[in-house]
């Protein structure tokens, strides 16, 4: 049917035009067999991983006839316009991760079947415990679809040769699952089945797979995975379970090692360099470590000792990738673990060059070279405290007298997750006003600082960038955003205002965003003002700059690994262009009662409607004051800094306040947000 459809693609595509696959079941060369001469040259897989906006993998194949000029038109676009992470592949079966990720669950599922292990517990042990996503084995499988792993099994297991076919043999009970329509997510029931409970709350029941039936979920008790929880680097972590003995040392013995050796075997047929393997499954499954990482870690001859004991893969010898390591007396194959291009660990190179200029708990200022300085967040979440505070202003100095650019951002996850909760509700518990005040212009003083720094600053989020993380985006001179950025001034959520000059800017931008010779202050500041009321957060970059947190003139990476290397590129640019500081803004037209009059009026049927409880009115209304200048009785203009004095004085009457510390204790204990 491909053949088909492909034949009828060649009779209209103009000559020179790309054709690609996204399967991953037949060969791609196969494909393509009886199609003209300048199809084939243009013909490649493009197997993408599911779902492709936040799986950064892409596998790229090429067949022998494939151009060159293709497959590097195919990468580059692929990378910078839709932010993939790139890996040419050899077309073999299922390719690279499918291969290697499919015949580590082989072989959890016949440890499964022995009747050894529950499933709750192998997917505690194959989770975070050795740098796995949260999904685990199981509920991954329920997310994948059982039917389409045992579809990809059996396809393993007809096209590889006899030799690397013979582990993808699937127990009984899960073709039964499929038959019954046990298949995951899709039909509500697989491994995990969530139901309603007699109180009509929600509970996951869990598969007995030699009935078939349901049974409540239960309690892991494996003290190891306690003990390990302790160990923060992942490759120790393993090693130290691995070679534990009690039952997770068992389990991953029978599992991860026999995997890493048939990964070691077969990554001459399926990938260009161990290099690849690694960066596959890392994009695409979440492995924090790839195959030849952990082995790495592990120690190869570990890996081989336990492998042999119980795999069929070594009776052949040792894997040829491993040959020369062992010839040389060494137990690693690399002697460090950076693999990617200079330009996308930009931090991570740097650091390892010890190129940190100064450190705290907090944040790090790090010389990221050609002449610019890095800060870089590294608290939980990436929570701005004081410490933080103290390396913005130390990293503007320090750009200010060494450096021909500064750059905010980091390689975590998430750029910043706002402010510090915890140290503010302990300090307003103890009613320490001044203390909290201080803290509240040192963060002012922060964000000013960025902002008419007399180098440009370029603040790079990725992730969340939320509250004052959002604060510390609005103030750089320009923003280099990552695709999926989630941008937000949150902070009502919690009972607040954004007082790190956040409510200040949106102010000052609505009054910039008014028509020419308009008099009309309502428009622009009523979106201002119901991005903070409604605490709207963007649902990507793009979005961010729809609802204004971001301006025509701040860019988006899609390629989060090329965010840094772009933020850098940014700030050189703006060094070339002849950067000067803004001018202070001294006349913020602001609308005066009028303005805030409304701005109250539709808190007030907000209300009344029900719609919003008495605490998120009494928000509304010190917000609707700030962002009409303060009480004052027509329009007029502010400056900034009675802005920053306004939004400063509301945070700290809010923060007073018995329900603004409710919200704050509840949002810590849980994650939400509380509506009292």
């Amino acid at each position: 049917m491909k053949r088909e459809l492909l034949a009828k693609v060649d009779a209209v595509r103009r000559p020179g035009s790309i054709v690609s696959s996204n399967t991953s079941g037949i060969p791609i060369a196969a494909l393509a067999e009886g199609r003209s001469d300048d199809f084939r040259r243009h013909w490649l897989g493009t197997h993408f991983f599911n779902p492709p906006r936040y799986l950064h993998l892409l596998e790229v194949i090429p067949t022998a006839e494939t151009s060159p000029v293709v497959v590097e038109a195919v990468t580059v676009f692929a990378d910078r316009s839709l932010g993939k992470g790139v890996v040419e592949a050899k077309d073999s079966p299922n390719f690279i991760g499918n291969h290697i990720a499919l015949e580590g669950v082989a072989r959890i599922l016949a440890r499964l079947a022995a009747g050894a292990y529950t499933i709750e517990e192998i997917d505690e042990m194959t989770g975070p415990a050795i740098g796995r996503p949260k999904s685990a084995t199981f509920r991954t499988l329920d997310l994948a679809g059982v039917d389409i792993v045992v579809h990809v099994i059996r396809n393993l297991q007809e096209r590889l040769p006899n030799a690397a076919s013979a582990g993808f043999v699937l127990p009984p009970f899960v073709e039964q699952m499929v038959a019954r329509g046990l298949i995951g997510e899709k039909t509500g029931q697989g491994f995990y089945k969530r139901v309603k409970g007699a109180g009509g709350e929600s509970e996951i029941l869990v598969l007995d797979h030699t009935t078939l039936e349901y049974r409540p979920k239960q309690p892991v008790r494996l003290p190891s995975l306690e003990s390990a929880r302790t160990i923060n680097d992942v490759g120790e972590r393993v090693r130290t379970l691995s070679n534990g003995s009690d039952r997770v040392g068992q389990f991953l013995r029978e599992t991860l090692a026999p995997t890493l050796a048939y990964t070691a075997r077969v990554t001459p047929d399926i990938a260009y360099s161990p290099d690849d393997v690694d960066r596959v499954m890392r994009w695409g499954f979440g492995w924090e470590l790839g195959p030849f990482e952990l082995t790495d870690a592990i120690g190869i001859s570990r890996v081989l000792e336990v492998a042999k004991d119980v795999a069929r893969d070594l009776k052949e010898g040792v894997p040829a990738v491993w040959q020369p390591v062992i010839n040389a007396g060494r137990d690693r194959l690399r002697d460090d673990n950076v693999q990617a291009a200079h330009d996308l660990q930009l931090l991570r190179d740097a650091k390892s060059r010890s190129h940190v200029v100064k450190k705290n708990a907090g944040a790090s200022l790090v010389d990221i070279g050609d002449g610019v300085l890095a800060i870089e967040f590294h608290s939980k979440m990436n929570a701005i405290g004081s410490d933080t505070l103290q390396m913005l202003q130390a990293g503007v100095r320090e750009a200010e007298q060494n450096f021909a650019a500064l750059v905010v951002g980091n390689d975590a996850p998430h750029f910043s997750a706002g402010a510090n909760l915890m140290l503010l509700l302990l300090e307003a518990q103890e009613e320490n006003w001044d203390d909290i005040d201080l803290i509240i212009r040192q963060f002012q003083q922060s964000t000013m600082g960025l902002r008419y720094s007399k180098v440009p600053v370029i603040v790079a989020p990725a992730g969340l960038a939320l509250g004052g993380g959002c604060e510390v985006c609005l103030h750089g001179d320009r923003v280099q955003a990552a695709g999926e950025t989630y941008m937000g001034l949150v902070e009502v959520g919690v009972g607040l205002i954004p007082a790190g000059a956040g409510t200040k800017e949106m102010v000052a931008r609505a009054a910039e965003q008014m028509a020419p010779g308009s008099t009309d202050f309502l428009p622009t500041i009523q979106r201002a003002f119901e991005l903070i009321g409604f605490a709207k957060t963007s649902a990507s970059g793009p979005d961010a700059q729809r609802l204004g947190y971001l301006r025509p003139v701040d860019a988006i990476s899609m390629n989060r690994d090329r965010l840094m290397a772009d933020a850098k590129a940014r700030a050189l640019q703006r060094v070339r262009e002849g950067y000067q500081p803004p001018p202070p803004r001294t006349a913020i037209p602001a609308g005066g009662s009028s303005v805030a009059a409304a701005l109250k009026l539709g808190v007030h049927l907000a209300w009344r409607a029900g719609r919003i409880s008495d605490h998120d009115a009494l928000i509304g209304r010190k917000l609707a004051t700030i962002m009409a200048g303060g009480d004052v009785p027509h329009p007029t203009t502010v400056s900034e800094q009675r802005l920053l004095d306004l939004e400063r004085e509301a945070f700290l009457s809010l923060v007073a306040e018995r329900k603004t510390q409710e919200r704050i204790q509840h949002t810590l204990k849980t994650g939400k947000p509380l509506r009292n």
